[in-house]
């Protein structure tokens, strides 16, 4: 039970016993006291004049003096015209930290019974993943798990974008710049190669527009299942997909499902018919088929191109209707950058004139760029941070600041390694997901390895600090306790405070789709630790039952932490 649910009920049995009037408790609010007032908690008083018969301050002033006298865990209140502010009592926070310490799944809610699809990464198989793809996979693999904390059933699937004209300009680049090179021959990662492909493509076109023509001539082969071109894209699709592989272990990604476009871009088709014999698509004179969406305050929309070749919407149309008939969805979450709004504004648009009733239930995780110092990225022009280069370049800036605190020297090689890499990933993961999915965002790899501030690192080393306590304790023969004889002080109430508020900013985070809930969230856990760990004796209190209440205290903090980071996809290490 939170605070407020705790409250709320006992002011509901304060309005019974004063008023004899039976309100629901779910019916009172119950809102965090203002930081300019005393109190933990303030009840709104004015929907209770109706009962009352009073005025606000007499109404709140009665219902404080009952709570005060039959509610042990309020210790005073103080009533401002119709706020009521309420101080719980040492006896309400210790039988919260001692809920909390009994609860193994505390902060994993209970099953709502609903099914959710999460799609990220999604990648087109002509490039390597670079720093755009890496906020997309941290959000979505980030957002999944938090989804799943909050009692939901998610599956976590990606659409491998593996066809169509982006690729085909891959292929024709390597057909005739390359000399049948591969990843073997260059000494390179698949996903690099044909990336590289790309880019030089860019170049060819610029050079000659007319390549273009080819490249569409190769898409319409492909659809046609020319056996050159399909083993050529099936070939190069093979380097990418092993190099994307290398990519996601490296990050912690993984999916339920994986969807690729080749498999789903004909399912569009069908709905594209379906659409035209229904009159919600029309066919021009050249053959395309375009759905009309200007009496909606929209474009119209191609959905077919004249020479029966699918577009990008086609088979997310496709794709969207077998996955919810497939899975019984829910709800379905796309995580795709904000220069798609447009896209899902029509997809779901689209789907409702086809008549599909979930459309509604279609969700679109729209994120904003991440940018560097120089300016936007530019996968044309090769001008983007690929992803394998800022893991490794995290790890670099990681192991530098590690070994400069001297504090590794009895660690092998082996555990050095392991520990360079957990602290890089969750430089990178925390400095990524603490920012509101929903804003740009710039990147600076050297801030983000910061052991101070608001930073994973500095997370990641006050919970190594709190395991080494409890490591000192236990060679001490000392062991974490709770009772009754040892008192809270007023930082490890508001420490209990924090703690408690574990939960329900699991359900913050899962309704706002946002991991940055919880990222500031163990920061600011991390940081009320800090000033009490500078202020507060643990292992030279000579209260025996205080000093076995603070083990236990600081033991929850740790497990919170680890168990809030890894909603994230950041590990916090025992030692750095």
């Amino acid at each position: 039970m939170t605070p407020e649910s705790f409250i709320a009920s006992k002011a509901s049995q304060a309005v019974k016993a004063l008023y004899g009037a039976d309100i629901e408790a779910s019916n009172l609010q119950v809102q965090v006291t203002r930081k300019e007032f005393e109190g933990d908690y303030t009840l709104v008083v004015f929907p209770l004049l109706k009962v009352s018969h009073s005025a606000p301050e007499n109404t709140g002033n009665a219902i404080g003096e009952w709570l005060v006298a039959n509610v042990p865990e309020i210790a005073r209140f103080n009533c401002v015209k119709g706020f009521l502010n309420l101080l719980l009592s040492n006896v309400y926070w210790n039988e919260t930290l001692t809920a909390i310490a009994s609860e193994a799944d505390f902060g994993q809610l209970p099953s709502t019974g609903k099914t959710i699809m999460v799609e990220f990464s999604s990648p087109n198989t002509n490039k390597p993943l670079h720093l755009g793809h890496v906020r997309n996979n941290l959000l979505g693999a980030s957002v999944s798990d938090i989804l799943k904390a909050a009692g939901n059933n998610v599956i976590k699937t990606t659409l491998v974008n593996d066809r169509g004209v982006h690729i085909c300009k891959s292929m024709y680049a390597w057909q005739k710049r390359f000399n049948g090179a591969t990843p073997e021959t260059l000494g390179k990662k698949g996903d690099h190669l044909v990336g590289d492909c790309y880019v030089e493509y860019a170049k060819m076109e610029k050079e000659n527009p007319a390549v273009l023509e080819d490249v569409h001539k190769m898409l319409v082969d492909w659809e046609a299942g020319d056996p050159e071109v399909r083993a050529l894209w099936a070939k190069m699709n093979g380097w990418v997909f092993d190099g994307f592989e290398q990519t996601y272990k490296a990050l912690g990604i993984s999916f339920d499902k994986t969807y690729y476009e080749h498999d789903t871009y004909l399912l569009g088709k069908e709905l594209v018919q379906q659409g035209l014999e229904k009159g919600v698509f029309v066919k021009d004179p050249d053959g395309s088929v375009w759905c009309d969406l200007t009496n909606d305050g929209l474009d119209r929309k191609i959905v077919q191109r004249s020479d029966g070749t699918s577009v990008y919407i086609t088979q997310d149309l496709g794709t969207a209707e077998r996955r919810f008939a497939e899975n019984s969805l829910d709800s379905h979450v796309y995580v795709v950058g904000n220069e798609q709004d447009y896209h899902f504004q029509v997809l779901k648009l689209i789907l409702a004139k086809l008549g599909f009733d979930w459309a509604s239930r279609i969700f679109h995780l729209s994120y904003g760029m991440v940018e560097l110092p120089e300016g936007k990225m530019k996968s044309r022009e090769g001008t983007v941070v690929d992803a394998d280069d800022l893991i490794q370049e995290m790890y670099e800036q990681s192991k530098a600041t590690s070994e400069a605190s001297g504090k590794l020297a009895d660690m092998s090689e082996e555990e050095k390694d392991n520990l360079y890499r957990v602290i890089g990933l969750g430089a990178l993961k925390y400095f990524i997901l603490k920012v509101d999915p929903k804003k740009t965002m710039l990147f600076d790899p050297k801030e983000s390895i910061d052991f101070n501030g608001n930073t994973g690192p500095f997370i990641q080393y006050t919970h190594a600090r709190i395991r080494s306590i409890l490591r000192k304790a236990q060679d001490q023969g000392l062991k974490p306790a709770l009772s009754d004889s040892a008192e809270l002080s007023a930082k490890e109430v508001r420490l209990v405070k924090i703690l408690s508020a574990y939960p329900a900013k699991v359900q913050e985070a899962a309704d706002g789709f946002s991991p940055a809930v919880l990222a500031n969230y163990s920061y600011d856990l991390a940081k009320e630790f800090n000033q009490y760990y500078h202020d507060t004796p643990i292992l030279k209190e000579p209260d025996a039952a205080v000093l076995a209440m603070r083990l236990e205290l600081i033991s929850l903090i740790a497990d919170v932490l680890a168990k809030a980071t890894a909603l994230l996809g950041i590990t916090l290490p025992d030692r750095m």
